[in-house]
């Protein structure tokens, strides 16, 4: 139980998730259509790649088009970003908060002149996990941004901008009044002990930004029955990482299309099952939360 998993923000995630069950409303149902507008271009599925680092981002990028799915990546240069461009898939960018902001504005402006829909950055990972010191990400330091200067990187850019480790409605209240795009509700891995589950404060933040804000859920997002759950407690998006890192190493692009097709799969099963017959007719009311989670 969640109480057992001792400040593993992870596994507390997983059981969440694996907690929350969903009531069927076949009857009468059709076949759901999955497909996705997202920044003004059309998806085949809402599940993303999740922003890996250090792994063949090139291929990642690949499988994901060939899913018809966005691909998101992680830190890195703009070298490899250009390869990633250069698949031809639609890709969000997130950067580190860099100490240096130099090393900001030249991702950022890389990423508008090259093509990319849309940045974003990874505020959760400025400090470290077990104490409050900056932290260090491949050699390069890191810093909190106040919010001015979170301001300052949003207006340097015409590409919407995403705030990656808001969870909370005060951080998504914030990244709405700064100018964000959206927020990616994620803990990053575990970052932060004791996390709530995105899942579990997906309807409160939902709530309080009504559709201002574009939601996207991260972390812990295994299968097309995962991604049911966060989009029918208000996400409009979700991104898949550690369940794609294993089939990108072993097969490359292909693993990943595969995975992602056959997550899409799985939420369109659940769609039908549902009684959803597309991603704007979600119904928060077919997930049920047992009792011992229910909060707010």
């Amino acid at each position: 139980m969640i109480y057992e998993a001792g400040g593993n923000s992870v596994q507390i995630a997983r059981e969440y998730m694996d907690s929350l069950l969903v009531e069927s409303r076949i009857v009468g149902a059709v076949r759901p259509d999955t497909s996705f507008r997202f920044l003004g271009e059309m998806f085949e599925t809402p599940v993303m790649t999740a922003a890996l680092s250090h792994l063949d981002l090139v291929s990642m990028a690949e499988g994901a088009k060939q899913a018809g799915a966005c691909a998101c990546i992680g830190m890195g240069g703009n070298g490899e970003l250009g390869a990633v461009l250069s698949t031809g898939a639609k890709v969000m960018k997130i950067i580190k908060p860099y100490a240096d902001e130099k090393e900001i504005f030249s991702r950022l402006e890389y990423a508008e002149a090259n093509g990319a829909l849309a940045v974003g950055m990874d505020v959760e990972h400025a400090v470290n996990t077990e104490d409050a010191e900056d932290s260090v990400v491949a050699g390069l330091p890191m810093k909190q941004p106040s919010l001015a200067e979170l301001e300052n990187y949003i207006r340097h850019t015409r590409l919407p901008f995403f705030i990656k480790g808001a969870l909370s409605v005060q951080d998504a209240l914030r990244c709405r009044d700064l100018g964000a795009a959206g927020v990616i509700l994620s803990h990053h891995n575990g970052l932060m002990k004791y996390a709530v589950p995105p899942v579990m404060i997906l309807p409160e933040i939902r709530r309080a930004v009504g559709k201002d804000l574009v939601l996207i859920a991260d972390g812990g997002i295994a299968s097309g029955f995962d991604a049911f759950k966060a989009l029918a407690r208000g996400a409009d998006a979700v991104t898949m990482g550690r369940a794609l890192m294993g089939p990108l190493k072993e097969k490359g692009a292909d693993g990943v299309r595969e995975t992602l097709r056959k997550a899409a799969a799985e939420l369109q099963a659940m769609m039908i099952r549902t009684g959803t017959k597309d991603l704007k007719h979600m119904d928060p009311s077919v997930i049920h939360e047992p009792v011992a989670y229910r909060h707010g």
